[in-house]
């Protein structure tokens, strides 16, 4: 690729920041964890269309810096070689000027992009670079940046995204704000948190089966050559189609019809590489069941029903139960904690958070606890696992009931869902 044919595409990458900039951004919490004094590259990585552009951009330009742009997920660029990156990097001193922060949008897709960014580094040169593949980023940042890089994860808007884009108060618990987030969590509830499904894009369903084509396409099939497209697209929608679901590989295999044992266990972490999916282990003690035990869970709740041909979203719980899942995510990026799911031949709890071998929380999800059957379950499956983890925090998330429960000696807060999202 000439150097004129890279300036033309990178100011017309310029263009379109400007348009940007006339937007209204709202401020995200994830925001908070760029640093910009930090002589760390800050790496924002996350499933596709999260918003990862705008949050480096709005922590840009909160700033005030001079800092130069370029997006590499332009087909354009595409076919850039590890050689052309001195012409970018040319082209963007002749469009920008000095600049001392450079943003690197979806940087992954350029073999060899790892040297380049380390001498950047090297020249003093703050960078913001973004990235919709965990394995890609990690595994070259970790040979290449060892100790000279920020991870921050970013995720589909969490409920305070929802409220603060509509323009709600949620820190104002009146009776009048209440009743506008419960409804406003319906909404979010049934649509999702991908920020342009919020905008009211026209056709929900075609965006979702899209974004999921593109990332089974160009961040699973491209970058790793998979031959046996349809069988990955199966093993990928049938999963969405069954989550929250339990990972049992040699059942996928019989069920996809993929013979190798090593070919599902591939296709399965390039699934959670690219975000399309996430998943947590079992609460042990022993080593080999956390390890072994696996739970699978939509990367959002959109990706469950919002496709072609899906099956799956008309189970309240289990969307509820993702709901919890995604925000227990969220909040595990500002701390060191582990989230797992609690299972014996008797009880199960949805998840138990710890920090190290300490157990902080354990959290039931149920969508409704008024059948009297369901009420105890779910108490029963909190109270093991408080006693197995010696654990004495303990929630039951529901749809909108509140109340204290005691019973044997154990206190469980019942705390309807849009009052937890928004509890920080």
């Amino acid at each position: 690729m000439t150097l004129i044919e890279i300036e033309k595409v990178l100011l017309e990458q310029q263009d379109e920041l400007q348009i940007l900039d006339t937007d209204v951004l709202i401020h995200r919490s994830e925001e908070d964890l760029i640093n910009l004094k930090s002589k760390l590259a800050q790496v924002v990585i996350g499933v596709r269309r999260s918003g990862k552009s705008t949050l480096c951009f709005n922590a840009l330009r909160k700033a005030g810096v001079n800092f130069a742009y370029a997006n590499f997920d332009d087909e354009r660029l595409m076919t850039l070689q590890t050689s052309d990156l001195d012409n970018v990097l040319q082209s963007l001193y002749k469009i920008y000027g000095e600049f001392d922060y450079l943003f690197l949008d979806e940087i992954q897709n350029i073999d060899g992009w790892p040297l380049f960014v380390n001498r950047l580094l090297r020249q003093k040169i703050h960078l913001l670079i973004t990235g919709s593949n965990a394995k890609l980023l990690s595994t070259e940042l970790s040979s290449h940046l060892t100790g000279r890089y920020h991870k921050i994860e970013l995720f589909p808007f969490s409920f305070r995204d929802w409220c603060i884009y509509k323009n709600l108060d949620y820190k104002r618990l009146t009776t009048k704000n209440k009743g506008l987030l419960s409804a406003a969590y319906d909404d979010y509830f049934h649509q999702g948190g991908f920020p342009e499904l919020i905008s009211g894009i026209e056709n929900p369903k075609e965006y979702i089966s899209t974004l999921i084509d593109n990332i089974l396409a160009q961040d699973i099939q491209k970058r790793y050559n998979i031959r046996n497209m349809d069988a990955l697209k199966r093993l990928a929608h049938h999963i969405l189609n069954e989550t929250p679901t339990f990972i049992v590989k040699d059942t996928l295999q019989r069920t996809i019809g993929i013979k190798s044992e090593r070919t599902i266990s591939n296709y399965l972490l390039y699934l959670k590489q690219t975000y399309l999916l996430s998943t947590i282990n079992k609460y042990s003690t022993k080593s080999r069941e956390r390890t072994v035990s696996e739970k699978s869970y939509a990367i959002d709740v959109s990706f469950m029903d919002k496709r072609e041909n899906a099956f799956s979203g008309d189970n309240l719980g289990w969307r509820l139960e993702t709901v919890v899942f995604l925000e227990l995510l969220r909040r595990k990026a500002t701390t060191d904690h582990d989230i797992y799911y609690f299972q014996t031949r008797s009880a199960e709890a949805d998840f138990v958070v710890c920090n190290g071998n300490l157990t902080l929380a354990v959290y039931q999800v149920s969508y409704d606890i008024s059948n009297p059957k369901t009420r105890k379950r779910e108490i029963n499956g909190c109270i093991a696992a408080a006693k197995v983890t010696k654990c004495n925090n303990l929630f039951l998330i529901t749809d909108h009931e509140q109340e204290m429960i005691q019973e044997e000696g154990y206190t469980i807060q019942v705390v309807p869902i849009w009052e937890w999202l928004i509890n920080i």
